[in-house]
C-alpha cells in the first residue's frame, strides 16, 4: 500500500482522533510518540482536521456539581407543520441559546434526531426552577411546531464526553436504599 494512500491517510487521522478523544489536553509530542509518528505528522494532520471541521474544538470535562450548577435533558416532539423560515433562522441563528444564557442556564449539547423525539437539549441551570423556566421560553419561541415536551433532571453523570467520571463509586447511592 502506497505511505499516502486515501486508506493509510484515514487510518492515520483515525489514530490521531482517538488519542484526542481520551485527552485533548496532550500535547503534539505525546501524541506523536503513542502514535509513533512524527511531531510534524501531527501537527499536519490535526491542522487539516482543525482546518475541515472533523475537529470543531476542544473542551475541558467539568463537574457541574462542583460548579453549583444541576443538570437537564429536555426531550421535544415535533408536530407535522412544516417549520415556518422564521424559526428555521431562530434555529440556525441559535437564538435559543441566547435566551438560555438571560436565564441562567447554558446549553450543553443540542441534538436533532430520528426516533421518538427530534430533538433533545442538554443544559445546566442552577436550579429546577430556572431549568423550567427555560423550557417555558422554549416552548413560547417554538410555539405551534411542538407537540410535546418533557424535562428531565440528571442524577449522576457516569460518563461524560467518554470520560468515565472519577467519582463512579458514588454511583451505588443511587441503587441502594
Amino acid at each position: 500500500m502506497a505511505k499516502n494512500s486515501t486508506r493509510q491517510i484515514e487510518a492515520d487521522e483515525k489514530r490521531i482522533l482517538k488519542e484526542l478523544s481520551i485527552n485533548a489536553n496532550k500535547s503534539v509530542n505525546e501524541i506523536a510518540k503513542t502514535c509513533k509518528f512524527s511531531r510534524q505528522k501531527v501537527w499536519r494532520i490535526i491542522k487539516n482536521l482543525e482546518k475541515n471541521n472533523t475537529i470543531w474544538g476542544y473542551v475541558a470535562i467539568i463537574d457541574d456539581e462542583k460548579q453549583d450548577k444541576k443538570g437537564f435533558i429536555l426531550l421535544i416532539k415535533r408536530n407535522n407543520k412544516p417549520l415556518e423560515n422564521t424559526v428555521i433562522e431562530k434555529i440556525v441563528n441559535r437564538d435559543l441559546e441566547k435566551k438560555a444564557s438571560e436565564g441562567g442556564v447554558e446549553i450543553k449539547n443540542s441534538y436533532y434526531t430520528n426516533g421518538v423525539f427530534d430533538w433533545l437539549v442538554c443544559f445546566n441551570a442552577p436550579s429546577i426552577k430556572h431549568a423550567k423556566g427555560f423550557v417555558e421560553e422554549f416552548n413560547k419561541l417554538f410555539y405551534g411546531f411542538l407537540s410535546e415536551s418533557f424535562l428531565l433532571e440528571e442524577m449522576f453523570e457516569a460518563q461524560k464526553c467518554g470520560i468515565v467520571n472519577p467519582e463512579i463509586d458514588k454511583l451505588r447511592d443511587f441503587f441502594s436504599l
